[in-house]
């Protein structure tokens, strides 16, 4: 929790783990219905992953809970993500966050946040 001079995380403004569950889920629903992007999750146990990237949103939004997993750059290596692929996941993003009741001013902060690890990401030309 946080005491009076505190400022909430984002992952407690926006609900905390129940919440980053369901944006996980409606945000798999919007990016595996992207035939642009579906190509990446062929073969892909789309569970686990939920599990991944719920425990990487819920840390990058700033919980304090463990992340564990791999890098941004070594989950995206082979991949061939590109510019487009990236910015059509941020916008999948930013719908699914907004379906889920959030509000414009913090999915501006979380898109912020995610911006720098484009470099990270995108690998494809």
């Amino acid at each position: 929790m946080f005491g009076p001079m505190d400022k909430p995380s984002i992952f407690e403004r926006i609900g905390g783990e129940p919440a980053v569950a369901a944006v996980v889920d409606v945000f798999y629903q919007r990016v595996l219905a992207d035939e642009q992007l579906a190509r990446h999750f062929v073969g892909t146990d789309i569970a686990a992953l939920k599990g991944h990237q719920r425990s990487f949103i819920a840390h990058a939004l700033g919980a304090e809970l463990p992340y564990a997993g791999r890098s941004m750059e070594h989950a995206h290596a082979e991949l061939g993500i590109t510019e487009d692929d990236f910015d059509l996941v941020v916008g999948h993003l930013a719908a699914a966050l907004a379906d889920s009741g959030v509000d414009q001013a913090t999915i501006a902060d979380i898109a912020s946040a995610l911006v720098p690890l484009k470099e990270a990401i995108v690998t494809g030309a």
